[in-house]
């Protein structure tokens, strides 16, 4: 959706906005200092309680001369998170790459608008710290090579109450006070938290920094059971109701997050070369991603599972990253997707006081043959060719020991040749 189309001269920036801080004063910046249009582009990928109108309104009033707002939400699911729940896909083995993910897809509307309106620049409200600067750039870049960039926050302003003090001056309204602000970005797949007393890494991050989860002391004192239902790697089903993606995702935010899962507190590794302290709640996606895990150990085979946790790494480092439109990335997608062919099945699990432990788990392609397992009665296995088996499988152990003891003995026994003085 588009608004308010400007006849101006003047060279046109497009702004990723998000009515926050950073993104409220760039527009001002742009247009004063810079003598620029500002074209605004909001993505609605789920975060919560955003008024999209609103959001507009606001951007207008601060002086954009046209609005873009795009319901993005199926999208980002099917295009994006999609891959990353194939991928089982953590950074640092703890997050999600919530941020990470929306970013190149809202760097893909970027340069959709920007080269429909014939614009020369893009912003952002990303810092000079930050990650999102590189996803941002990077793939504008990757996509719209003509395309060059304006950074505010990286150009102008470097700190929080700076760019608070330049709102107030302006009469730009802000949602944050002076010294007291988090730094928050939200999609429907997980919510980050940094800044203010997020940067202390010596004390446990306060409550007021949590919306979408319970503290775990504050949970259900009864645990709650969820059954999830994958179709080739995707949850298609939630408590046997089935629901698309996006929905699935939103409704198990509320469940998990009502039992304290999906809190993470992580020294995480910038692109940039800094360690940071950031927390996320993640409730769906914690959830989504360990149930998804279990039900490919029951269906995948043993040499695909030692495997693919090098292509999930790679992935989850190129989407924190920014390489996203990568050719390397291009190729994991087809090997993650060949992957799912057989994750079809259920996965059950109880939450409870901030935990989720596995309650059931069952495939039509299940590899797990209960006749073989099994020490009961029923036992299918043929136990008289394990020792042929051992034999084999020892063999070159003996082969080498062997070789090693007639070597040493033959040292031994070969008289040296005493070396001639010089």
């Amino acid at each position: 959706m588009a608004s308010g189309n400007g006849s101006s001269t003047r060279k046109k920036v497009v702004l990723a906005y998000s009515g926050g801080l950073d993104t409220s004063v760039a527009i001002n910046w742009l247009r004063t200092t810079k003598n620029l249009d500002v074209v605004t582009c909001t993505l609605d990928l789920g975060q919560d309680g955003t008024d999209l109108k609103a959001t507009e309104a606001k951007a207008k009033k601060i002086g954009a001369v046209a609005t873009y707002t795009v319901d993005a939400k199926d999208e980002f699911c099917n295009d994006y998170i999609r891959y990353a729940i194939w991928a089982n896909a953590l950074y640092g083995g703890k997050y999600p790459l919530a941020t990470a993910l929306g970013r190149p897809l809202i760097a893909k509307k970027l340069a959709e608008v920007a080269y429909k309106e014939n614009a020369d620049f893009i912003s952002h409200g990303c810092t000079g710290k930050g990650n999102d600067q590189v996803r941002i750039e990077v793939s504008t870049g990757a996509l719209h090579s003509g395309l060059k960039t304006i950074a505010p926050m990286r150009e102008w302003i470097y700190t929080r109450d700076e760019a608070v003090a330049y709102a107030e001056k302006n009469g730009i309204p802000v949602p944050v006070k002076k010294g007291k602000a988090f730094s928050i970005d939200e999609n429907l797949w997980g919510r980050s938290i940094e800044a203010g007393p997020i940067e202390d890494a010596t004390i446990e991050p306060p409550e007021e920094a949590f919306l979408w989860t319970n503290s775990p002391q504050d949970a259900p004192n009864a645990p709650q059971t969820v059954v999830i239902d994958f179709e080739k790697g995707v949850p298609v089903a939630l408590d046997g109701k089935r629901m698309k993606l996006l929905d699935l995702v939103l409704k198990l935010n509320e469940v998990a997050g009502e039992h304290g899962v999906g809190r993470i507190d992580q020294i995480e590794d910038r692109l940039v070369g800094i360690k940071s302290r950031e927390v996320y709640e993640s409730p769906a996606a914690t959830v989504i991603l360990y149930a998804h895990h279990e039900l490919e150990t029951l269906v995948l085979s043993k040499d695909v599972l030692q495997f693919k946790p090098t292509v999930e790494q790679k992935f989850a480092e190129l989407t924190y990253n920014g390489l996203w439109f990568s050719p390397l990335m291009d190729n994991l997608k087809v090997f993650l997707e060949h992957t799912q062919t057989r994750v079809t099945g259920q996965v059950k699990l109880k939450l409870f006081k901030g935990t989720m432990t596995i309650a059931g788990r069952t495939s039509p392609f299940s590899l797990y043959n209960k006749s073989l397992a099994t020490y009961g009665t029923e036992d299918s296995y043929d136990h008289t060719a394990a020792e042929g088996f051992i034999k084999i499988w020892g063999l070159p152990l003996k082969v080498w020991n062997k070789a090693g003891t007639q070597g040493e003995a033959k040292r031994e026994s070969t008289p040296q040749t005493p070396r001639k003085k010089a």
